[in-house]
């Protein structure tokens, strides 16, 4: 019974039941008015009276303004339904980005919580201590990447963050990331590759581009079923710009899911799955991150299973000739 209720009163059969209602209502009126409009104009007739065109004219115009009036009021009902309809995803979006990022929050506080129990009731050699407390910290960093990421994303979108940029070679820090970052990654390999074995300055906000790097980092070490996940990123020059290309040995994208990742909240997947990784916040991080460096980066991915590649599109920018930089 209310599957049949809620069917009933889904908003796109009330947006579709009140087109067809203006729709009708307009034509009756409209046959209404013609027929009432004919009968005055046989009693001229009759009583020969001097009007002559005068009920044609009106006739029309006043069916002219009819049909604009309701043109306006289809057009308005139409918006008001888009807006509820994106209203309505970005509900359905944020609920399930509130339990997944809860999701991501229980798990670490829990296997906290089991160490810490385990430490209070059990005397444990000191090789089992060091062991546990690198769980430890595992755990703590996973909740501090989330809650950075909430973080930073709240200033960017606000418009309060400090946007100092500065003039950086876009090889050495990326280079710079990978090395300094080595320990977050076990078992994993990441190779630079710069065919043009030349510098590229460009305009970054350091730490920005850093937040970016690791999401972009994390994102292929995550979803990577690999025993030795792999992650290759690579300088291609273009005549207009340059390429940054990181590929990636992880489980792909599905084509219809390429146009979506970037999407603030989503997950690839079911959405209802609270057990698909990931809180839909990390590449759009990204891509907010790119846009204030004026930078386009999109996905490519033959499919699941074939690895992902996310393409960071550079142009040139002004009074920069990289292709002097080789030799300076």
């Amino acid at each position: 019974m209310t599957s049949n209720v809620r069917w009933f009163i889904h908003p796109i059969l009330v947006f579709i039941l009140s087109v067809v209602a203006l729709a009708t209502s307009l034509v009756l009126y409209i046959y209404w008015y013609l027929k009432v409009s004919t009968g005055l104009q046989r009693i001229v007739r009759t009583y020969k009276l001097d009007q002559e065109g005068f009920f044609e004219f009106k006739t029309w115009v006043v069916i002219l303004v009819l049909s604009i009036l309701v043109g306006l009021i289809v057009v308005g009902v139409f918006i008001i339904f888009v807006y509820y309809q994106k209203t309505l995803r970005l509900y359905r979006l944020q609920r399930n980005f509130i339990d997944s990022f809860t999701h991501e929050l229980k798990t670490p506080v829990a296997s906290l919580k089991l160490y810490l129990e385990t430490f209070s009731r059990h005397e444990l050699p000191r090789e089992d201590q060091l062991k546990y407390t690198g769980f430890m910290l595992n755990d703590v960093d996973r909740l501090l990447d989330n809650i950075n990421r909430i973080l930073e994303l709240a200033r960017i979108e606000s418009g309060n963050y400090a946007r100092k940029f500065v003039r950086s070679d876009l090889v050495e820090s990326v280079e710079r990331f990978r090395d300094e970052n080595a320990d977050l990654f076990p078992n994993s390999i990441v190779t630079i590759d710069n065919p043009a074995k030349r510098p590229f300055p460009f305009s970054l906000n350091v730490q920005l581009f850093d937040i970016l790097l690791m999401n972009l980092f994390s994102n292929a070490m995550r979803y990577n079923d690999s025993p030795q996940p792999r992650l290759n990123i690579r300088f291609v020059p273009r005549p207009e710009g340059l390429d940054i290309r990181f590929e990636d040995n992880g489980v792909g994208i599905e084509h219809k899911e390429l146009g979506k990742i970037f999407r603030k909240f989503y997950r690839a997947g079911r959405p209802d799955d609270l057990t698909a990784r990931g809180s839909g916040v990390g590449l759009y991080l990204v891509k907010q991150i790119a846009r204030l460096h004026k930078v386009r980066i999109y996905a490519e991915s033959e499919g699941p299973s074939k690895g992902s590649v996310f393409i960071m599109r550079l142009r040139r920018p002004k009074g920069v000739d990289w292709a002097r930089s080789e030799s300076s």
